[in-house]
């Protein structure tokens, strides 16, 4: 593992990047058992799939080693010294997340009650490694597989490619070619070009790995003037919304932002996650009772065991993929909505949950955040959208508007009672959800700190490392001016605004007469000329004047009572000095 991760042969020359032909370089050579007939292709791939699992397994055994070589005195709670240390024996150690460390610390401690003594090294603290079940075309050729679009249907391709007829080919005439027909995703453009798929068998189905290419917008680094922020949070997911950057400095909200709200996906996440682990505590206590008794009455329950234990792995990680990729599809539109050239989002790597409780720790630490960033940056990738992480110091602690420390009550009608959701400022007077301004602080830290923006060479992704305190100092968000809206109806002020001629409070022409002698359709109120203004009701309800039904104990909210047109509306109908004439004939000559 060592000679392969230096990238140097024995003559000092370059390894390639392919692992198959690394390992024919060093000379690590592989052969099918006697009286197999398969062609080099075949080899290459088993190459492949083995050069690869060394490769990454190299990177666990590095870490393992760092970790023995500054075994701290207390395991649970390193000092902040011990922590320098370690992070200085694991290589890239300044940016692995702390609790990748503290998770293979807890590792070695537990071999370490067990056993009795610290592990030699990774190769005797895990297991080998498992090799799955699949088929690495991409170190082939033409004369192995080959994929192309269909001619009319580009939603469809053919992949053709040489398999055995038997489980032991003797000869060359014991491999056939098989043609394929593939279903396309709608995700796919239909200019991409198609590379060759990695298959994988999944009980009698098999499913093929597409990787394809495609011209994308390039993505910068600086010159930024709308961005995305992004929190994160629990049962509501994550909070967004936009900023911009003007050019006097100032750095203005676009609007509220919203919310992605997954409480009952991730309700039935932890659900499962509790049911996992009460089958796994089954399976080793049955395991404990077998011990190494093959005919044990228990060997059936523990196998049935074990089968549920696949099933509930396999829904927790299909229910995790769906909603990273809901939860990432909405980041994306959000970001296409405002117009923004870039998404800054809170990096939570390092974060561990404490002091919140058993169960909430638990579910704060299950969140699939790392799965949620890698669809993010895949899908903003595709529209030319940058996507970069910036440091999560005191985002949700401090004020948006003048970075001032918050006070976080339980909500916006209980401003004495501690909690965590609702943030009130007593220097500058703003108060919202924690999580609203925590997303404005995220997008203020990111369009300042844009010039310090750097990508990271293994894994490309965009970062923002540290927080330097002069620019902090600029990333504030400047309040709106306020604005009178005129559809305020909650009658605390003038309904309507003030003209040269007011419109009067009753009709000033009686309206049409029937030919019948009735009134007319619509009631005017009373026909008396000498009233100067409506009459006020004698009580609440006018008797059959109402129009709709009382509700006893009801108060209007700043209307008069019997006038204006509120929650109950009171109609008048006309009342005649004189009884109207008589169209009787009038009518008969009509007719």
């Amino acid at each position: 593992m060592d000679v392969l991760a230096s990238g140097e042969d024995a003559g000092g020359r370059k390894l390639p990047s392919n692992a198959w032909m690394a390992l024919r370089r060093l000379g690590w050579t592989v052969s099918p058992a006697e009286g197999i007939r398969v062609n080099d292709r075949i080899v290459r791939m088993a190459q492949e799939q083995a050069g690869r699992t060394l490769r990454s397994a190299k990177w666990g055994a590095d870490l393992t080693a760092g970790v023995l070589a500054t075994w701290p005195a207390d395991p649970v709670n390193r000092t902040s010294e011990e922590w320098d240390v370690v992070r200085e024996a694991v290589p890239g150690g300044r940016y692995v997340p702390s609790s990748v460390i503290k998770g293979r610390t807890r590792q070695i401690a537990a071999f370490e009650r067990q056993y009795g003594r610290l592990p030699t090294d990774g190769f005797e603290l895990e297991a080998a490694p498992r090799i799955a079940r699949m088929l690495l075309l991409s170190a082939c050729d033409g004369q192995q597989a080959t994929i192309e679009r269909h001619e009319t249907m580009p939603g469809r391709a053919l992949l053709r490619l040489q398999l055995p007829t038997r489980p032991d080919p003797r000869s060359y005439k014991d491999w056939t070619w098989v043609a394929c027909s593939t279903s396309l995703p709608p995700t796919i453009p239909a200019s991409a070009v198609l590379h060759l798929p990695t298959l994988r068998a999944t009980g009698r189905q098999i499913r093929a790995d597409l990787a394809y290419t495609h011209a994308v917008p390039k993505t910068a680094r600086t010159g930024h003037t709308v961005a995305l922020g992004v929190d994160w949070g629990l049962n509501t997911l994550l909070s967004a919304g936009a900023a911009r950057l003007h050019d006097d400095g100032r750095i203005t909200a676009l609007a509220a932002g919203g919310m992605f709200r997954a409480a009952s996906v991730l309700a039935k996440q932890h659900r499962l996650r509790r049911h996992s682990e009460l089958l796994h505590a089954k399976a080793e206590r049955y395991q404990r009772l077998i011990n190494t008794d093959g005919h044990h009455a228990l060997n059936g329950k523990h196998a049935v065991l074990a089968g549920e234990i696949s099933a509930v792995s396999a829904r927790r990680s299909n229910l995790d993929g769906a909603l990273a990729w809901a939860a990432a599809r909405w980041t994306v539109d959000q970001a296409i909505t405002a117009g923004a050239s870039v998404i800054y989002l809170e990096d939570l790597r390092s974060m561990e949950a404490r002091g919140m409780g058993r169960t909430m720790n638990t579910r704060m630490s299950q969140a699939v955040r790392g799965q949620i960033t890698d669809r993010i940056r895949h899908l903003a990738a595709e529209v030319g959208i940058a996507v970069a992480t910036v440091p999560a110091r005191h985002t949700s602690k401090h004020c948006p508007q003048c970075l001032n420390p918050l006070r976080h009550r339980k909500a916006p009608d209980r401003p004495t009672t501690p909690g965590w959701e609702w943030a009130i400022c007593h220097f500058c007077g703003w108060q919202g959800d924690r999580d609203m301004g925590a997303w404005k602080r995220i997008a203020a830290r990111g369009l300042t700190h844009q010039t310090k923006t750097v990508t990271d060479r293994t894994t490309g992704a965009m970062v923002i490392r540290s927080v330097i305190d002069t620019l902090e100092a600029k990333a504030v968000i400047t309040p709106a001016a306020l604005k009178t809206s005129r559809k305020d109806r909650s009658k605390t002020g003038p309904t309507r605004g003030h003209t040269t001629r007011p419109a009067p409070r009753r009709r000033r022409a009686p309206s049409p007469t029937g030919l019948s002698g009735l009134a007319g359709k619509r009631p005017e109120g009373h026909a008396h000329t000498d009233r100067p203004r409506l009459p006020r009701a004698a009580h609440r309800h006018q008797d059959v004047t109402t129009i709709s039904t009382p509700t006893t104990g009801h108060r209007p909210r700043g209307a008069a009572r019997g006038a204006g047109f509120h929650l109950h509306a009171h109609a008048t109908p006309p009342r005649w000095t004189d009884p109207p004439p008589d169209t009787t004939s009038d009518m008969g000559s009509l007719s």
